[in-house]
């Protein structure tokens, strides 16, 4: 089994061919090819590739599945006593990608 770690949007994300997750917001569309050259580990069989900090010439090809934004988050800040209270809310907008090759 192929597996990677891969690095976008300033986290880290474990890649198995065929799996699908949310990952921050991407340009693209659905159905749109990507690929993620910051790959960190690469796990084939029992073999296993670090690298210092990339692996050199292994990439993930993933395809955008959906553009979404998340459930709406709220954010209440309140003071006793001084009649003060502010309620704002907030969705986080993520790409669904599907990871298609671990090359």
């Amino acid at each position: 089994m192929k597996l990677a770690i891969i690095k976008t949007g300033g986290k880290q994300y474990v890649a198995k061919e065929g799996d699908s997750f949310r990952i921050e917001k991407l340009e693209g569309s659905a159905g749109d090819k990507i690929s993620f050259a910051e790959v960190l580990l690469v796990s084939e069989n029992d073999q296993v590739m670090t690298g210092t900090p990339h692996v050199a010439g292994k990439t993930v090809e993933a395809e955008i599945v959906e553009q979404g934004r998340a459930a709406k988050v709220i954010v209440m800040k309140y003071k006793a006593k001084s009649r003060y209270k502010k309620k704002n809310g907030h969705r986080q907008p993520y790409t669904k990608v599907k990871i298609t090759a671990i090359k």
